[in-house]
């Protein structure tokens, strides 16, 4: 993606909730950025950030359409003036673009047609994806718009890591496979800790560890995912803030003989499992403190979160072969040296991993190492930066578009 220039708005537009950044992709740098919050309730907030300054909005915000009002107006308000910077796109972030789209793509109206077919696959994303996608298109009709799916980087997994076994109908009629998502962060976080340590891209083997509310993991080789830890939805791998991860698949059936319905099952597994099921909090920071403070459910959940990323590193060196990285991210990953070090607490004799102690407590911001200069994988923390790859792949579809 070298030599891209240009300024792109990226939007992320979730259910209720529109989030944007003005970035330029030669720099890398945000311009501004903000976000509308609580869409469609009584009392919503906009916050703009620009030039150090952070500037709020409050007031009534019935969709989407409204939102983006704000947006323009705190732009048109406090800056930058984006008719001034002349856009090269508008890079959308999108959840789930199922086997249909293997790269970004720039949205006309049969792409846009295509990812609305694509709302039983992401029922909770896809359709507020899709609404940011359509006031941008309307007040921006000019700009490509191009849109980032989550999905995309995990097109490349064979058959045998996307393929679940069951019947052949579920299979071809209802779409039923691995899909994977936090593709975004994967690809920008691999690409960096395959620098960080010396390699190629396309030569470096790369477990990476997206670790925020929502938790993913990835084994990456040669710059292609072969095996990730999400499957048709967000909701299989790893223990996240309110989501399970890996469970039996009798339990639906097990618990409608009990008398649970199949609505009551599907909010319970996205908004009241994961370290809220354990805890009663899915805030990571807050199930620490209550472990440190001596807490058994807190201890647990750690516990159980650091065993199912154990198994997950094991399981994906298998699969790679050889492993030149671990690399933490995202907010969990970027900040918990206690989940760090537990989730690698072991794995000394097995894989080489020498975690240095003193590094990974040490409160220090930015990409860095934590692992010794002994040991035989690298131990990195990589801070996510998935507006920036957004208005990178953006602008590169763009600017491929319009020679």
């Amino acid at each position: 993606m070298s030599g891209l220039t240009g300024v792109v708005l990226v939007i992320n537009a979730g259910s209720s909730s529109l989030k944007y950044d003005l970035i330029d992709v030669e720099s890398g740098a945000s311009r501004a950025s903000g976000i509308v919050e609580r869409i469609g309730e009584q009392s919503s907030l906009a916050k703009h950030a620009v030039g150090g300054e952070l500037h709020r909005q409050e007031g009534p915000c019935p969709d989407h359409g409204a939102a983006f009002e704000l947006v323009l107006g705190a732009f048109d308000a406090h800056g930058p003036d984006l008719a001034g910077v002349e856009l090269a796109a508008v890079g959308h972030r999108v959840v789930h673009g199922g086997a249909q789209f293997s790269a970004p793509t720039r949205i006309d109206d049969e792409v846009e047609a295509t990812i609305e077919r694509l709302i039983p696959l992401a029922p909770l994303h896809n359709p507020a994806n899709l609404e940011g996608i359509r006031v941008a298109r309307t007040h921006f009709p000019d700009v490509p718009q191009v849109a980032v799916f989550d999905t995309a980087f995990h097109q490349t997994l064979p058959p045998h890591a996307y393929t679940y076994a069951i019947n052949r109908v579920w299979r071809e009629e209802h779409r039923v496979r691995r899909y994977g998502f936090h593709g975004t962060s994967h690809a920008y976080v691999s690409r960096r800790a395959a620098e960080l340590v010396g390699r190629a891209v396309t030569q470096a083997n790369v477990i990476v560890l997206h670790l925020g509310n929502g938790a993913s993991a990835t084994a990456v080789a040669g710059g292609r995912s072969v095996d990730t830890s999400m499957g048709l939805s967000p909701l299989e791998g790893l223990v996240m803030g309110t989501r399970p991860g890996d469970l039996d698949p009798s339990l639906p059936a097990h618990l409608a003989r009990a008398g649970i319905s199949l609505e009551e099952y599907d909010r319970a597994l996205n908004k009241d499992s994961g370290l809220k099921g354990l805890t009663g909090s899915n805030d990571a920071r807050e199930v620490e403190e209550r472990a440190a403070a001596g807490d058994p459910d807190a201890r647990l959940a750690i516990d159980v979160m650091a065993h199912r990323l154990r198994k997950y590193i094991g399981a994906y060196a298998a699969v790679l072969g050889r492993v030149d990285a671990v690399a933490f991210t995202a907010g969990i990953g970027e900040h918990s040296p206690t989940v760090r070090a537990a989730a690698l607490d072991g794995l000394r004799d097995l894989l080489g991993i020498e975690l240095d102690p003193a590094a990974n407590a040490a409160a220090t911001s930015g990409e860095h190492r934590i692992s010794t200069p002994s040991s035989r994988v690298a131990v990195l923390v990589v801070p996510t930066a998935e507006e920036l790859e957004i208005a990178r792949e953006a602008a590169e579809v763009a600017s491929a578009s319009h020679p």
